[in-house]
Order: structure tokens, then C-alpha cells, then sequence
């Protein structure tokens, strides 16, 4: 594992690489509580002082990348922390998923472990490079789908419609159907947030290649 740091007690580590499925009373669900706040505080911060000139909507689009899913499960398969998770079944998906818990984990034991300024000073080595790598803030794909609707559709909004939801309580996937234009599309994720984003993905996709009007 390339961690690059030593814990002082390892049993923190050991249970932030525990996965419920594994062990229903230790594992690292609080732990994972814990990292998610200690992340999003320090990201917060450095976004701050990297953008001083930003508006809030700025580096709230900046900040949602650098804490998603992908970006945490990319950072966490290069500190090799999927060789080292204790996991039940896994499919591709749901792996990406306990991996980037995991490192939000790891970051929580880390607080427990030496504190938030040794921990927030391990987050901005890390993390700093992939905020730097973008020149301008980045759109999701709501306010990608929302600003192309609204310039060719006479300034329409796109509409979103709940689905349903699926899979166990503690797992839960939710569902949206998002149209505009004439189109629908359907998105699926872990959260209702992400499930209108994947929707909204899928639509902007298939407006972007239909011909436009005159």
C-alpha cells in the first residue's frame, strides 16, 4: 500500500480498510463519517486560497469534482488501498463505490490518528495537483444540459421526474427521468443527486448530436 503515511496506531488503519460486509459491528462506517468532513473542510479551504477571485458557484462545481466518488476511488486505487480493503462480493460498480468510502475512511482514522492539521496538510499534497489541472471550473452535467436547453429551446428549463428507487434500504439506487427538447433520458446512482446528473449526462448526449432547427 502507498499510503505515505505510518500510523501511529494501526488499528485505526485496520478498520478504515474494513467494509460492513465483512464485520457488521467494527467496520469503517464512522469512520468513513468522520473522513468526509475532515475532506470536505480541507478542500473547502485549499479551493479558497487556490481561487481567491471565484464565485461560490465556482468552487462549489470545483469542489464537487475533487470530493466525488471517481475522484476518491482514482485516488485511492493509486495508494493501492483496494489491494488492502476487507470486502464482501463486489461487482465493478459497487467496488468503485467501498473503495472511494474507504479512502474517505482512512482520512477520518488519520484525524483520530495525529490531528486535522496533519491531515489536512496530507489532503492538499494530494489533492492540489488535480484542482491546479483545471484552468476554469468545471460544469456538471445539469448546468451543461440546463445551459444548452435553455439556448435553443427558447430558454426552457429541462424537466426531472423521480423514477423509483431500488436495491436494499442501506444500499438504496435511485432513479430520473430528465426531458427537454423532445427527448428523455434516464439516469441511475447511489443518490437522488447523482441519479439526475447521470440523466442529465445521457440527455446532453443525445441532443449534442441531433441536428438543430433554423
Amino acid at each position: 500500500m502507498k499510503l505515505k503515511y505510518k500510523f501511529k496506531d494501526e488499528n485505526l488503519l485496520n478498520l478504515a480498510l474494513t467494509q460492513s460486509g465483512v464485520d457488521n459491528a467494527h467496520n469503517n462506517e464512522k469512520l468513513e463519517f468522520v473522513g468526509d468532513r475532515v475532506l470536505g473542510l480541507s478542500v473547502a479551504t485549499l479551493l479558497y486560497k487556490m481561487f481567491p477571485t471565484e464565485t461560490e458557484g465556482e468552487l462549489a462545481r470545483r469542489f464537487a469534482v475533487l470530493v466525488s466518488t471517481d475522484t476518491l476511488a482514482s485516488i485511492a486505487n493509486r495508494m493501492e488501498l483496494d489491494k488492502s480493503l476487507r470486502h464482501g462480493h463486489l461487482t465493478g460498480g459497487r467496488k468503485r463505490h467501498l473503495v472511494a468510502n474507504a479512502m474517505e475512511a482512512v482520512l477520518g482514522a488519520m484525524y483520530l490518528d495525529s490531528g486535522f492539521e496533519a491531515t489536512r496538510d496530507f489532503i492538499a499534497e494530494i489533492w492540489r495537483p488535480l484542482a491546479a489541472a483545471e484552468a476554469e471550473a468545471p460544469k456538471d452535467s445539469k448546468t451543461k444540459l440546463q445551459e444548452y436547453v435553455q439556448k435553443h429551446d427558447n430558454g426552457a428549463l429541462p424537466i426531472y421526474t423521480f423514477v423509483g428507487q431500488t436495491g436494499a434500504a442501506h444500499e438504496p439506487i435511485f432513479t430520473f427521468d430528465v426531458s427537454a427538447m423532445g427527448q428523455t433520458a434516464t439516469g441511475s446512482g447511489t443518490s437522488k443527486k447523482a441519479a439526475s446528473i447521470a440523466a442529465a449526462a445521457a440527455l446532453f448526449k443525445k441532443l449534442a448530436i441531433l441536428p438543430l432547427a433554423d
